[in-house]
């Protein structure tokens, strides 16, 4: 053995030897439960970033531990096209060389972001590799891939034949910025301070911190309890600078303490009052556009953006003596969680799934325990955000996508939706001219199908026999956005769930507990780190001092202080390999291994992975090295048993750092690889 470890020169031809061995592809053994876990699947035009890198350490762990105990076992990776996130890098390099996508047509555009994606989606896969992922493959997917695509074509013409899926004209979270609208758990509400104005309108004094939405009003609310307006209720308010008389009526939603108490309603504009609006058969009125310009308005606010018209309209109001007076608020307002600029909620013709059904399959199949959240925590979310899920705006105005196989006929008006071939005739008139939808799904409407379509679309065999899926790992981050989706379409399409365990990590962070970001300057760049200290280093580092599902602080000292476990165990190993063997027999010793074993099986199988990389650490350094080897120089441990007590260690510590154990594992002359060995017995 050479007398460092140099992690240079062994990673990538271990790697190499492991997919040559068909180590990553399982055998699928009748009566046998296999354990499997559906890859999360990273942007495939991204470099991974240090998030990435402890969901693939997580998995693998998990995978190379339950491989090694004899369990068909499917770890099936895979890369998202990203919807909007990608069309969103997209556009920016497009306005670097002062283009936009406005300059191309929608197949043009379509094929340039496909060739863009297609020259960078070797980086992910390469990059996984270079963090030891032993994942299949031979069974790689993309959501874009025709299998996928067609499945999901498939689940939405079952969904609208089953009535769950309906166009309609509602009020939507609209990005003027990204040019399309949003699910409600695509909005990032933050906490801001803004003004509020304060405004006569005649009958009755309101408050509004958007003065410049004052021509879209259609009445004015107030509650039905609220003492100081019963005398108001059924007289006329106007709005000012346009004159406008809108009728002042009541309503269970209005607040009593917010403002004077009495809300202007503006259903165009703002969810709570379209609410209120199509209770009480209220007009709409939409003075803002897709572009976020005024429309509609007094000439000399037209096309001006809304922000800067608000200033305009709050000078024009001080003018006529209507602005009463201007008061500071600290309050919430719903940002794009691409841009983090205003979201603009907006009137817009869109796609709908009925969620209520699917939400009451899901909560059922939680109670009953069909599916288990590792933290509890993490349950309660995700039913809470269950119990306050509204219908789901599934279409999006951009080109990157899967477009939405609804075809409309130009006669009739009527829409014919298909599994994905464009029909010959309308459904209704028989007419033989139709245009397909221009919008898109929502990524995670194709996404939230990825465990059965990924297994639907691959081997024959595959979705029998390794559907539903045993654990599904992601970052809590995504929990509203995809897992509560996955369960509610996973239910619905193969009527059982699409896995039977949920396990969520957090965020990693810096030294100082910082989130980690680019604006911080505080960036760990998992692959740079891999190359310097080695994957395995990397990998301990990020497992180390936290449970799965809570932050974890990182350093670059966190990971170097792992290269020197490494470093250890390969130089203990070179001590212990030296001699011929002596069986002189050790009772503690052979108790103490067991109970390292037992210990280390017990942690992973609760996935309490932190406890027992921290475990083995602490026990290979300070009673493997520090004692047993020690011992061993009296003549109290013979070198047999100090050579299985190491291969027992090597196995145990594989799944957290699988280079360096599998090259001391050739060192020690073993004919068969170490990710196909056997677990230790407890």
């Amino acid at each position: 053995m050479d007398p460092q470890y140099d992690h240079r020169k062994f990673e990538g031809d271990i790697y190499r030897k492991w997919e040559e061995s068909g180590a990553f592809t399982p055998q699928l053994v009748k009566g046998k439960t296999p354990f499997t876990i559906i890859m999360p699947p990273p942007n495939a035009n991204d470099p991974l970033h240090i998030g990435h890198a402890r969901f693939v350490t997580i998995e693998d762990v998990l995978i190379r531990f339950n491989r090694m105990k004899g369990n068909p076992t499917l770890w099936l990776p895979g890369s998202d096209h990203a919807g909007i996130e990608t069309q969103y890098v997209f556009e920016k390099k497009l306005r670097e060389k002062g283009k936009s996508r406005f300059d191309y047509d929608r197949d043009t555009l379509y094929k340039m972001i496909w060739d863009y994606v297609h020259d960078n989606t070797g980086l992910m896969e390469s990059q996984l590799k270079k963090l030891g992922a032993s994942c299949d493959w031979s069974r790689f997917k993309f959501t874009l891939d025709p299998e996928i695509v067609k499945i999901v074509y498939k689940t939405f013409k079952n969904l609208y034949d089953d009535g769950l899926i309906y166009r309609g004209e509602r009020i939507v979270n609209y990005c003027p910025r990204c040019g399309t609208a949003y699910s409600q758990l695509e909005v990032e509400y933050v906490e801001r301070d803004d003004n509020l104005y304060y405004l006569d309108y005649g009958a009755v004094s309101i408050a509004t911190t958007r003065p410049e939405t004052i021509f879209a009003d259609v009445a004015v609310a107030v509650n039905p309890k609220d003492n100081r307006y019963k005398n108001t209720v059924g007289l006329t308010a106007k709005i000012p600078l346009i004159n406008r008389d809108i009728p002042v009526i009541t309503d269970n939603l209005v607040d009593v303490e917010v403002g004077t108490g009495a809300l202007k309603i503006t259903p165009a504009h703002d969810p709570m009052d379209f609410e209120i609006g199509i209770r009480h058969n209220l007009p709409i009125i939409s003075v803002i556009d897709e572009g976020g310009r005024m429309i509609g308005t007094p000439e000399k606010y037209i096309g001006k953006k809304a922000e800067a018209a608000r200033e305009e309209v709050v000078k024009d109001l001080k003018d006529k003596g209507v602005l009463i007076k201007i008061e500071p608020i600290h309050h919430t307002v719903g940002t794009c969680y691409r841009d983090h600029g205003n979201i603009e909620p907006s009137i817009s013709k869109q796609w709908f799934l009925k969620v209520e059904p699917l939400v009451k399959k899901s909560l059922n199949s939680m109670k009953k325990g069909e599916i288990k959240f590792a933290a509890k925590r993490f349950e309660k979310i995700a039913k809470n955000w269950y119990k306050n899920l509204k219908d789901w705006n599934i279409s999006r105005q951009i080109v990157w996508g899967i477009q939405i196989p609804a075809f409309r006929c130009q006669k009739c008006l009527d829409w014919t939706i298909t599994d994905g071939t464009a029909p010959n005739e309308c459904k209704s008139c028989g007419h033989t001219k139709l245009i397909q939808d221009p919008d898109t799904f929502d990524t995670w409407f194709s996404s939230g199908q990825w465990p059965f379509a990924t297994l639907m679309s691959s081997k024959p065999g595959d979705f029998e026999y390794f559907y539903p899926t045993s654990v599904m790992e992601t970052a809590y981050d995504i929990l509203p956005f995809w897992v509560i989706r996955m369960i509610m379409l996973g239910i619905y399409k193969t009527k059982k769930v699409p896995f039977s365990e949920v396990l969520i990590h957090g965020l990693i962070r810096d030294k100082e507990g910082q989130k980690i970001s680019k604006s911080k300057g505080n960036v760990i760049n998992p692959i740079e780190m891999a190359e310097k200290y080695g994957a395995d280093a990397l990998r301990m580092g990020i497992t180390w001092g936290a449970l799965v599902e809570n932050d974890v602080s990182l350093s670059e000292e966190n990971i170097n202080a792992q290269r020197k476990f490494s470093n250890k165990i390969w130089n203990a190993s070179r001590y212990v390999l030296q001699f011929s063997e002596n069986a002189h027999f050790n009772e503690s010793f052979d108790k103490h291994l067991k109970l390292v074993v037992k210990n280390t099986t017990k942690y992973l199988e609760k996935y309490k992975l932190n406890q027992a990389a921290e475990l083995l650490y602490s026990e290979f350094w300070h009673w493997f090295c520090d004692e047993c080897i020690e011992n061993s120089k009296k003549g109290e441990i013979g070198s047999k048993q100090l050579k299985f007590g190491l291969s027992v260690f090597l196995k145990l510590l594989h799944p957290f750092m699988p280079f360096v154990t599998e090259q001391i594992w050739y060192e020690m002359g073993e004919k068969e690889l170490l990710i196909k060995s056997s677990w230790p017995k407890k």
